[in-house]
């Protein structure tokens, strides 16, 4: 789960992580009352949106007066980033940036922990310095049962700065970050850039957190933040219907029992030319309400030209998920194809109660996912 900019600021704010003056807003009035109780001249407009590259698209603007500051929070209010509308806006005390610096926590699988990641070459070119700089990036892969310990911090902090003043302040900000990621069981937890100012103050002027969504229950306070986007309803949707959907685009639409074999249908797919619409895991049930929960998701995507159901009948019957599959399309009509596979425990039964219908039944996985590419590009042309 995301976060915008402001709300992360408000919990590095409480953890103590110096951060710049700043105020939410969602209009140009609320943006001309907020730099009026800012102690600055000058304030940074920036749109609030869970995405990055704002900078590049437009999305932040330096002010002097209440002039730019209405011409910047009119542009950006509005503005369309990467799919995102921008509905507000963060007007925060612009600072006198003397350098850019990179710090944050993310959880690394290669490890098996947390991993702390600096950089001098903070700003919106981080990316491009990972890939084409990897060695400016300092790793440390963090010991669950040890921590941030001082000299751990000042170790990290001394790959930043060299003057010790620097160093000390600098570490107090990397274990009090490392204290609000596990705290708040976050996945991520980002400052880019942290800045050294003229005035030799360090501050944190951007913040970035996503947080573990299977640990949301034991934080009702960050679940209430959460805003989710279209394609993230439709998963909050399937898993409140007993199973398991993530959006890819592409045109075949795939409903399959169990994960490992969700995931080889798709490279299957892939393997014959064709793109799956989604990852889509309906279970070990054969329930007819799951199934006809299942096709009205995949039908309500208009990419999906093909429906693809790929079912491996185990301790699950294939006769038990024909009767499923025959009840659900009794109450859905659509004129998408639809391809199946049956194989498994009674089989047999299952394929010859789906004999006489519509449907386009195949005995193996790569017999039923060559028709359903065919009949997606035929649907293309």
């Amino acid at each position: 789960m995301k976060i915008h900019e402001y709300q992360a600021k408000e919990m590095f704010s409480t953890y103590g992580i110096p951060v710049e003056q700043s105020i939410v807003c969602r209009s140009v009035e609320d943006a001309v009352k907020a730099y009026s109780r800012i102690d600055s001249q000058k304030v940074v407009v920036k749109a609030q949106v869970h995405t990055g590259g704002r900078g590049k698209a437009g999305g932040v603007k330096l002010a002097g007066d209440e002039i730019e500051l209405r011409k910047h929070a009119a542009a950006i209010l509005g503005m369309d980033i990467k799919g995102f509308k921008v509905d507000r806006i963060l007007v925060g005390q612009a600072v006198n940036i003397a350098k850019e610096f990179y710090i944050s926590y993310v959880i690394d699988r290669r490890s098996k922990s947390a991993i702390l990641m600096l950089s001098k070459e903070g700003g919106m070119d981080i990316e491009q310095v990972a890939k084409d700089t990897p060695e400016k990036i300092h790793k440390f892969a963090i010991d669950p049962l040890v921590g941030v310990p001082d000299y751990l911090a000042r170790e990290a902090a001394f790959k930043l700065f060299d003057d010790i003043k620097h160093v000390r302040n600098a570490a107090v900000i990397i274990q009090r970050l490392y204290k609000l990621f596990v705290d708040t069981d976050a996945s991520l937890a980002e400052i880019n850039p942290l800045v050294l100012t003229k005035e030799e103050e360090i501050i944190a002027i951007d913040a970035k957190m996503t947080f573990d969504d299977n640990a949301l229950f034991r934080h009702p306070k960050i679940a209430a933040l959460n805003e989710p986007t279209e394609e993230e309803k439709k998963e909050l949707f399937a898993k409140s219907k007993g199973f398991s959907y993530v959006n890819l685009g592409g045109e075949i639409g795939c409903m399959v029992n169990g994960a490992g074999l969700a995931m080889a249908t798709m490279d299957i797919i892939k393997l014959y030319g064709g793109n799956p619409a989604n990852f889509l895991d309906i279970g070990g049930s054969s329930s007819p309400t799951k199934v006809i929960e299942a096709m009205r998701l995949l039908l309500n995507d208009k990419n999906v030209k093909v429906v693809l159901i790929n079912i491996f009948g185990g301790i699950t019957r294939c006769d038990d998920v024909a009767k499923g599959l025959l009840e659900a399309f009794r109450q859905i009509k659509t004129d998408i194809p639809v391809v199946i596979r049956l194989t498994g425990t009674n089989e047999k039964e299952g394929r010859a109660m789906l004999k006489d219908t519509d449907l386009h039944v195949a005995k193996t996985m790569s017999k039923a996912t060559r028709i359903a590419v065919e009949l997606a590009q035929q649907h293309q042309y």
